[in-house]
């Protein structure tokens, strides 16, 4: 590329090619102050794109980082481009949520910039990534084991995230610069070989261009195919997994929804055995949930048995008689009711309690029990059961560990720490919700008045006077 009008060209082309942005709508540009960014900026501005830009001042340079905002400052003051300015202590945020410096910077500013964009109605964020980027990227994850997806590289859309500059070169935008005369600033960080990323690109590539000068064109071509067979796959994994019975993904539907964190999963062993690639099935389906591809492989060797557990950071994942359960991690250890009186009680986003006296006749339904209200004391507590809880089965003389109660109906080990009690003020078990009361609470010929208990869920309008 010998001039600007042609790498303007090429990037018009790819923008439209990929329908990532419209004219007439307002995008918000990442301008770092670094070669990059300064050249998306004004290419953006010469393709009559309406833009204002956005400088994040992570205080990590001292001066420098200040110098940087000074310069992103100026740029748009001479260019008549609005900035928004936002200035982040990195290093209390990392401490704060124990993570790298790099991974607190990204969170901060990807955060931001996502606030920013719905509060000016922006169509998206665009930032500077490009092809060289994407190179590395590629490497990045073959270094760190990556499955198909990581060999697609950065993708040129992400949500609101776009990435017009995707298929230039570093060389041709230092060219594009040089040909309008743009001046811009040099992170110094970038040329100190001490983060992986930085090694790569300073050591790696470098070597590798030795060997094969056409190396970064080669991948980057690779890449684009390796993205076609992706999604290729993807259709017809995801066209399986609809049409299969014995594949349940319970899985945000629409942004706003639910999260992920709340989604959950059940799926047949032998569902996944029917796919001609079971292990790429599965690893695909547990992705969706945080699990990675080392995880995936040792799960695939575990599914012809039982009881073993795998955690991701949002989810947990239980191989069990044939089936893998996914559910969000449990944080209910200590969620428990406090219940005082009869009346009715909202325990969890999926329960209601339902109390009040009644006659006493026997229920035989798996959601209300019924008690001998004189022999049960206030108040009483609704918490999740707990290993060593005993109580006595109805119909039975001898006590039994809930644990066992549980397994003799055969639920797993996530159905166990699901399950409910409800105990009175001597803290004996009075009912194992859903499941069977205490004998010592049973009706008998001498019960006066029953006490009745009821679960549903919260959004029933039906209620007990």
């Amino acid at each position: 590329m010998q001039n600007c009008k042609k790498i303007e060209n090429v990037i018009a082309h790819f923008i439209e090619g990929h329908k990532l942005m419209n004219q007439g709508q307002r995008y918000l540009v990442a301008l770092s102050g670094g070669p990059d960014s300064v050249s998306l900026l004004r290419i953006l501005l010469d393709l009559g794109y309406q833009i204002e830009a956005v400088h994040c001042n992570f205080h990590l340079r001292g001066e420098e980082s200040d110098r940087d905002e000074r310069f992103c400052s100026q740029l748009c003051q001479g260019l008549n481009v609005q900035l928004h300015l936002v200035h982040f202590d990195t290093r209390t945020y990392a401490e704060l949520h124990q993570v790298s410096i790099e991974m607190a910077a990204r969170e901060l500013r990807y955060q931001y910039f996502e606030k920013l964009r719905c509060s000016i109605g922006a169509a998206g964020i665009c930032v500077a990534h490009h092809q060289d980027d994407s190179v590395e990227t590629v490497l990045m994850n073959l270094l760190r084991g990556t499955g198909l997806k990581g060999l697609e590289g950065i993708l040129p859309l992400q949500g609101y995230i776009i990435r017009p500059l995707l298929c230039i070169n570093r060389s041709d935008i230092e060219q594009y610069l040089h040909s309008i005369h743009q001046d811009f600033v040099i992170d110094s960080t970038n040329l100190i070989d001490d983060v992986t990323r930085n090694r790569i690109r300073l050591d790696v590539i470098p070597l590798l261009e030795k060997i094969n000068p056409a190396f970064r064109k080669n991948v980057a071509r690779t890449t684009e195919y390796v993205g076609m067979a992706v999604h290729a796959l993807e259709h017809y994994v995801n066209n399986y997994i609809s049409l299969k019975s014995g594949i349940e993904l319970y899985l945000p539907q629409e942004a706003g929804d639910t999260t992920i964190s709340d989604a959950s999963a059940t799926i047949t062993v032998q569902s996944i055995m029917a796919f001609p690639s079971p292990e790429l099935l599965l690893y695909t389906m547990i992705n969706l949930y945080g699990f990675s591809g080392f995880q995936a492989e040792e799960i695939y060797a575990s599914m012809n048995k039982s009881g073993k557990v795998w955690h991701s950071k949002t989810h947990q994942l239980l191989v069990d008689r044939g089936k893998i359960f996914i559910q969000p991690l449990p944080d209910h250890v200590s969620n428990n009711m406090r219940i005082p009186e009869e009346g009715n009680y909202v325990f969890s986003k999926n329960l209601k309690l339902l109390i009040n006296y009644g006659q006493p006749v026997v229920s035989k339904e798996n959601d209300t029990a019924t008690l001998d209200a004189g022999k049960v004391k206030f108040p009483l507590t609704l918490r999740y059961s707990q290993e060593g809880d005993r109580f006595v089965p109805f119909g039975m003389k001898g006590s039994r560990l809930v644990s066992d109660f549980l397994t003799d109906l055969k639920c797993n080990l996530f159905e166990k720490q699901q399950q409910l009690v409800l105990t009175d003020a001597t803290e004996k078990i009075l009912w194992v919700v859903g499941k069977r009361t205490d004998n010592r609470f049973r009706i008998d010929s001498h019960t006066e008045k029953a006490l009745v208990l009821r679960v549903l869920n919260p959004d029933s309008a039906e209620d007990i006077r």
